[in-house]
């Protein structure tokens, strides 16, 4: 048996800042899931009707895959490898070579194709993280973040899974530690990294992200129903939507909670009573977003009436909501810079 002894597998609410969590904490620096997630300032909204999902537009509540590693990485001066392999075979051998030196290894895979997940929870999606620490026989054994407790793969299908092909494909991706620092200068990069997520949400360009890419999701939904096409495929639609808000990694109403989570976690680490605020109205914002997935999937499956307009109502209350929060965070990282220098 080939394994890393002092590795501790800890389970996470979303496979990404989970794998950067345990990488991190296995290397000397502990840094728990809700900060990994935070100072890569990875929460977003973004309706993208130009990428396709099964045929209908991709709806993300967090930045695109391997965002939170590269982003937390550079913003507290570690410094990480990634390599892709057009030969599987060499992939798989690069894998079994930095095993052998003692390394664990962050590995982008295909949920579909491996088999510790039960069937009912395998779909077609690439972008899934999880780490390798070892191997005993033909079997890779795997510190998988979204499970309670480490789970074994044989070599044949974590092959499958890391080089399947299709939309987001790994190309049989794999990612480690070449420099991680001591310490965090929490005042600096906390205020950054909070100042940075606040542009995304609040003042991109595009009326698809953000806060306006909530209310653009509503006025689609309203629009949907003026055309028999429209009405007809609407049950499909809300499921679609309740799919990708909480199937799809921990979902739009689960990264809310981690960002207010790293929120709570910033303000005991500053003392700033505003981050303790806000993470507080985000989690009720949180929230809303289970409220509308509970009756949006009641109105998929015809248990409920069709009340889009009501649907609607809920993701616009959605959008106020975390306007607030946003609107309480705007010059957040300003004003900390200010009393930091005048300090």
């Amino acid at each position: 048996m080939n394994t890393i002894n002092e590795f501790r597998h800890r389970q996470s609410a979303h496979c990404e800042s989970g794998v950067m969590s345990s990488m991190l904490t296995h290397h000397g620096l502990p840094v728990s899931e809700p900060m990994a997630f935070g100072l890569a300032n990875a929460l977003t909204f973004a309706y993208l009707p130009i990428v396709k999902i099964g045929g209908m537009p991709l709806i993300a509540y967090r930045m695109p895959p391997r965002w939170i590693i590269s982003k937390a990485s550079r913003r507290i001066g570690a410094r990480f490898v990634f390599r892709k392999f057009r030969d599987a075979d060499k992939g798989m051998a690069a894998l079994d070579e930095l095993l052998d030196r003692g390394r664990i290894v962050g590995v982008q895979a295909s949920v579909y194709w491996l088999p510790f997940f039960p069937e009912e929870m395998r779909f077609h999606f690439n972008a899934h993280n999880l780490l390798v620490y070892g191997r005993d026989g033909d079997d890779y054994l795997i510190s998988d973040p979204v499970f309670e407790e480490p789970v074994r793969c044989p070599s044949a299908d974590l092959r499958k899974a890391r080089f399947t092909r299709g939309a987001m494909a790994a190309k049989g991706m794999l990612y480690y530690p070449e420099h991680i620092p001591e310490t965090i200068d929490y005042e600096r990069v906390l205020p950054q990294a909070i100042k940075a997520n606040e542009r995304i949400m609040n003042r991109s360009p595009l009326p698809i992200i953000g806060i306006r890419g909530i209310r653009y999701l509503a006025n689609n939904l309203i629009k949907s129903t003026r055309t028999h096409d429209g009405r007809r495929r609407l049950p499909l639609y809300l499921a679609h939507i309740v799919r990708m808000q909480e199937e799809i990694g921990t979902g739009g109403a689960g990264f809310r909670f981690v960002y207010a989570s790293f929120l709570q976690e910033a303000a005991d680490t500053l003392g700033d009573d505003r981050l303790a605020e806000a993470a507080q109205s985000l989690t009720t914002a949180g929230d809303g977003w289970r409220e509308f997935a509970v009756h949006a999937t009641r109105v998929s499956r015809r248990r409920s009436e069709m009340d889009v307009a009501g649907l609607a109502d809920v993701l616009r209350d959605c959008a106020d909501r975390e306007a607030e929060v946003w609107k309480l965070l705007r010059d957040y990282g300003s004003r900390s810079a200010r009393t930091a220098t005048a300090s």
